[in-house]
């Protein structure tokens, strides 16, 4: 059951799943079960590419209206190929996600940003 702040717009979740998350190309995922997994805890809306296929799987979590107000931003995801690490996320979630809930220890060595990546790469 998903945690919706009463009087308010819950978290959010953006998964990728286009050219490279979501597809055989990373093996061993059941990208189905866990977008399936993640909907149980929040809405989700599945993306095509985002355009960090490094990072694959991507999943971005979207502040509820609560955690936008404390100035809370989305937090981007990356490589989250373990069931272990879904659960995480939906743990997270339900306890109401960013600037709500502190992002959990084990989640900080998933969370990427993707604009210091395209910085990064630009010339």
């Amino acid at each position: 059951m998903s945690a919706i702040p009463a009087g308010g717009v819950p978290c959010r979740v953006v998964v990728c799943r286009d050219c490279c998350c979501g597809t055989g190309k990373v093996p061993g995922v059941d990208h189905a079960a866990q977008t399936e997994r993640l909907r149980e805890a929040a809405p989700v809306r599945v993306s095509e590419c985002l355009d960090v296929c490094d990072q694959a799987n991507v999943i971005v979590v979207q502040p509820s209206a609560a955690g936008r107000a404390a100035g809370a931003r989305p937090v981007w995801l990356g490589l989250v190929n373990d069931p272990a690490a879904t659960e995480d996320i939906v743990s997270w979630v339900r306890e109401g996600g960013p600037g709500v809930a502190p992002l959990p220890d084990i989640l900080d060595l998933y969370a990427f940003s993707p604009l210091a990546k395209r910085r990064a790469g630009s010339s």
